[in-house]
């Protein structure tokens, strides 16, 4: 997209001041709606007058575990099913993908997988014709869900022999979810998308599910049920967030305080200079999730 040099990304205050606009909401969760341990002043708050103004919201997430698990988790965040109408989460579309192997490139995987990434994320093989090895020398393909408690969240250092290793063998790499960084409670930390950032960058061979690719959207547009012209998508992630929305043709709403809140804050010149350089114009900024 080319973007004229004296473009400005507008501000606004709330979700209120485009809510006219729009019938359907995409809505991510981390760096948005929460921060991995709670959820953001005035984001529920922001889903309840979505809801009553009788808007259909879509919850999307990169994160690589099944819907219904990300819902439950939801609700423990205190954001009720109620307020919307689905959840589509990378680690569903991943699932659909390995169970339906309609994809020659999922169709070619083997029956036997390295998992890197935590047990919580072990869901996504339930119903699926898939062992768990430990051994890359045994493995078909290997599974990325991200960094695990054990090994460490900060750096790519204590999966780098295990990642030269599947290199080494060749193995193709399922990402269940692009996200390269996340900031739980105040922290930042990297998820599976350094990992595969890595991977890819030795020449390994690596399959993305998840924003900002167009393949996890389809679902999302099914709940909502309303023309692309009257969808917007809501999120904290550049590169994620607002480029997948650019990438599916729908209108897109950027949070300034989730992942970029360190280095962006509120200064709205540098937020129109980082959406002119990835080549992306949301609608508008707003600092958090608020009505």
């Amino acid at each position: 997209m080319s973007i004229p040099s004296n473009w400005t990304l507008p501000q606004v205050a709330g979700l209120e001041a485009l809510a006219s606009q729009y019938d359907g909401y995409i809505i991510d969760l981390w760096g948005t709606v929460h921060d991995g341990v709670r959820p953001y002043p005035g984001a529920i708050e922001c889903l309840q007058a979505l809801h009553k103004a009788g808007k259909r919201v879509v919850m999307l997430s990169n994160a690589p575990r099944p819907a219904e698990v990300v819902a439950t988790q939801l609700e423990a965040f205190g954001v009720s099913r109620a307020l919307y109408n689905g959840v589509m989460t990378s680690g569903q579309e991943t699932h659909r993908q390995m169970q339906a192997k309609t994809d020659p490139w999922f169709a070619r995987l083997g029956s036997k997988v390295l998992h890197i990434g935590g047990v919580h994320d072990l869901g996504l093989y339930e119903g699926l014709n898939i062992q768990r090895v430990t051994d890359v020398g045994m493995a078909d393909f290997v599974m990325n869900t991200g960094p695990d408690l054990e090994r460490g969240v900060a750096t790519l250092d204590p999966y780098l022999p295990e990642l030269r290793a599947c290199l080494a063998r060749n193995l193709p790499m399922i990402c269940a979810n692009p996200d390269r960084v996340v900031v739980k409670g105040g922290h930042r930390q990297i998820c599976a998308g350094a990992l595969a950032a890595f991977y890819a960058e030795q020449g390994g061979d690596v399959r993305w599910i998840g924003k900002p690719y167009p393949g996890v959207y389809q679902p999302v547009f099914d709940m909502l049920g309303v023309p692309h012209s009257r969808i917007l998508a809501i999120g904290d992630a550049l590169g994620t967030d607002i480029k997948g929305a650019a990438a599916v043709g729908v209108d897109s709403l950027w949070i300034l305080g989730g992942i970029h809140q360190e280095m962006i804050g509120d200064d709205m010149a540098l937020a129109t200079a980082e959406a002119n350089a990835a080549g992306l114009r949301p609608v508008a900024a707003v600092q958090r999730l608020v009505w």
